[in-house]
């Protein structure tokens, strides 16, 4: 990685600049693993305050609505007028949640550090979005894996860092994870001059060769609107794994918080190394069979897991894990290209609505773990991936040829 103060990003053959996908990439790792903290003490929380599953369905809520609203409009906005410094300004954000997060001894202080923290998202992931289309050259579902891993990786990362540190030391352990924040604010303060001096220019050849050969407008509104609906059903999904995963592995084999905990990590890990995967194979076998794939292909899983035993369990959500997250690299890329000239925008609006949708259906999915059990619920989200058949809707972009590198 560059060092610190001096510009970074020289270009492959294919116009790949990997420094910058590899530093945005780390960020993301530290964006999201201070992030993923939030759903790992739960448990903790819950104990400790008395909360309801409501009560805990509202925190997630308050986090991923406050970065759905803000990212779309983050997007649009640097479309029209880039802020190469908002990436170094809005990891402080993230920063600011955890240290708030730590202290929390009363609810209303959890929802401020929860809103905090989505903050920070959403100015960092439609901006990192962005770099990431910036430096793809001719590989953008790659370039795309490259900087979403990072964000996997870092999400696995939370539950363990939960159960080695969280665990033990408790809640005020939070300030010292925070403090990571000051090193992706360094490592993004060189991403953003690399942004000024270089991605600029590639975003501006990227948006002249879209006005100049635009898609028809019934098949981007058909595409982006199927794409949403695909992204909803996997991010409920994810939402009941995500925040009740570690609750349901408790009431039905009594593990321990720690041993869910891990097993929580060892699914969080499976959805990095599908993601990476993705969009690699959206590249070469193109993004409509990836998609297909992904959701749809995740259904035999998702059935059997409420019955399964806790043998069972563990290599069922790795499999899910692998087959769901495929599809978020192969998603994005397929948006951006469906509307290349506002990648800004696009970005903050599948990335928000996948974080809106997952507060809505942790809240949903809480007050149904009251009302019908935590089994239940997840006999009921197990039938998600059927909107994978939608699919058979999205318009064939390749026929109109491969979008610009850079736009």
């Amino acid at each position: 990685m560059a060092t610190i103060g001096k510009p970074i990003g020289s270009a492959n053959g294919d116009g790949t600049v990997m420094t910058v996908l590899v530093a945005i990439s780390v960020c993301h790792l530290i964006n999201d693993m201070m992030q993923s903290l939030l759903p790992a003490i739960y448990p903790g929380l819950k104990s400790e305050l008395a909360l309801s599953f409501g009560q805990i369905g509202l925190v997630t809520l308050v986090y991923q609505m406050t970065a759905s609203v803000l990212q779309p409009l983050i997007g649009f906005y640097a479309d029209q007028r880039p802020v190469p410094l908002a990436l170094p300004i809005g990891t402080l954000f993230s920063m600011a949640g955890l240290a708030v997060l730590s202290l929390a001894h009363v609810f209303v202080l959890v929802l401020l550090g929860a809103a905090l923290l989505g903050m920070g998202s959403s100015i960092f992931h439609p901006e990192s979005s962005r770099v990431a289309r910036m430096a793809s050259g001719a590989r953008h579902g790659f370039a795309q894996s490259v900087f979403q891993v990072g964000g996997n990786v870092g999400q696995s990362l939370g539950p363990l860092a939960a159960a080695l540190v969280v665990v033990r030391w408790g809640q005020s352990s939070l300030a010292g994870f925070a403090m990571l924040a000051l090193l992706s604010a360094a490592i993004l303060w060189n991403v953003s001059r690399w942004y000024r001096h270089h991605g600029l220019e590639r975003l501006r050849a990227g948006h002249e060769a879209a006005v100049a050969a635009p898609l028809p407008r019934g098949d981007v509104v058909r595409g982006i609107a199927v794409l949403l609906a695909l992204i909803f059903s996997k991010y409920i999904y994810l939402a009941s794994i995500t925040s009740y995963f570690t609750f349901y592995l408790i009431h039905k084999f009594g593990l321990s918080v720690a041993s869910a905990q891990i097993h929580l990590f060892v699914f969080l890990a499976a959805v990095a190394v599908g993601t990476f995967t993705g969009g690699q194979l959206g590249d070469r076998f193109g993004r409509k069979y990836v998609i297909w794939f992904s959701i749809l292909g995740a259904l035999p899983f998702t059935l059997l897991l409420p019955h399964a035993s806790l043998f069972w369990t563990g290599p069922l959500t790795i499999m899910i894990g692998l087959v769901l997250a495929s599809a978020f690299p192969a998603i994005i890329v397929f948006a951006q290209e469906l509307m290349p000239g506002n990648v800004g925008m696009v970005s903050g609006l599948f990335f928000g609505f996948a974080f809106g949708v997952g507060g809505i259906g942790a809240a949903v999915l809480g007050l149904l773990a009251d009302r019908i059990g935590i089994e239940a619920v997840y006999q009921l989200v197990a039938f998600m991936p059927l909107f994978g058949l939608l699919c058979v809707f999205l318009p064939d972009i390749e026929r109109y040829g491969p979008t610009p590198g850079g736009s």
